[in-house]
């Protein structure tokens, strides 16, 4: 057995020491947490530099990150090439989209339309009759979430629906990704790839960010929060629990980011858009459990879980 001294424990380690004697499921609502407390940095950042910016100095951090913490292998096979830059391409996408979003429209309601992407992907190949159900749930929750008692922007809905659109890809990439390329190395280049091309954004607006030094660290704090920490919590977190509970928790995020939306940025939603939160979250916990039931393999068969990739909005 091979002998790792303490300065070569990668940083991919500190999960299991650091995280070992906090319950699986607290994992779980610490990362929504930390994505969501990201995300309300970030709307201080919209003010003062815009969406763009603000995603691009994000990513390009966010990206610079993975690569000093998982220290991926820079030779791959070309055939992962492809992957790796659809995966990087739809991070860069999601996250563009999604800072416009809330730019806009209140920050649960931005999460809740982002989540229908991974959910139609999840629905999509699906024939049964109650899954059916679950569409139709998602869509009178996207209504009532429309019920805000004034204008909507829907340029932000717009830009919500484009972030799920992402986050559908995202999804939909990651089971490619995983297979053609090993543990984290596959994630960390795909993020410096997003990060790469997001680099002319923040190029562009290079004066203002040195302009205002807390510019640049407050976008640290986002991709620490959103990006580095969600990932290490939720690795830990699948190892210690089923991937179909871990689904179901994931399902309350909307709920999150509307409580995070609410407490530190004063974004009051009404009853009638609490209501449509609390059914596409339903809807997702549905979708979770039945997907979950339909694909389980019989009792003698092989129950190991295989290694999967965090959905952190990266």
């Amino acid at each position: 057995m091979a002998v790792t001294s303490a300065d070569q424990l990668p940083l991919r380690a500190l999960p299991t020491r650091v995280f070992a004697t906090v319950p699986a499921p607290m994992l779980v609502l610490g990362s929504m947490v930390g994505i969501q407390l990201g995300s309300a940095v970030a709307k201080y950042l919209l003010e003062l530099t815009g969406a763009t910016t603000a995603a691009g100095v994000r990513l390009l951090l966010a990206g610079l990150i993975a690569l000093l913490v998982w220290r991926p292998a820079l030779r791959v096979d070309r055939r992962a090439l492809p992957a790796i830059a659809g995966f990087g391409a739809a991070i860069a996408g999601m996250n563009l989209c999604f800072y416009a979003a809330i730019d806009r429209i209140p920050l649960g309601m931005a999460v809740t339309i982002e989540f229908l992407g991974p959910l139609t992907v999840a629905l999509a190949s699906s024939r049964r009759r109650l899954d059916a159900m679950w569409v139709v749930l998602a869509g009178a929750g996207v209504v009532l979430l429309m019920r805000s008692g004034g204008p909507v922007s829907w340029t932000g809905v717009l830009f919500a629906v484009a972030a799920g659109i992402g986050w559908g890809s995202y999804v939909a990439c990651s089971a490619v990704l995983g297979e053609r390329t090993s543990d984290s190395d596959g994630l960390a280049l795909a993020m410096a790839f997003g990060g790469l091309m997001a680099l002319p954004f923040v190029v562009a607006d290079a004066g203002a960010l040195l302009a205002d030094p807390l510019l640049p660290l407050c976008a640290l704090g986002v991709a620490v929060l959103s990006s580095l920490v969600p990932h290490l919590v939720e690795l830990e977190a699948l190892r210690r629990m089923p991937t179909s509970t871990f689904g179901v928790l994931m399902s309350a995020e909307p709920a999150v980011a509307a409580g995070i939306g609410f407490l530190l940025l004063g974004e009051e939603l009404r009853v009638a858009q609490w209501a449509g939160i609390g059914l596409v979250v339903l809807a997702t916990v549905g979708s979770t459990r039945t997907s979950r039931e339909a694909d389980a393999p019989p009792p003698t068969a092989d129950l190991r879980p295989e290694p999967a990739l965090a959905h952190a909005r990266d």
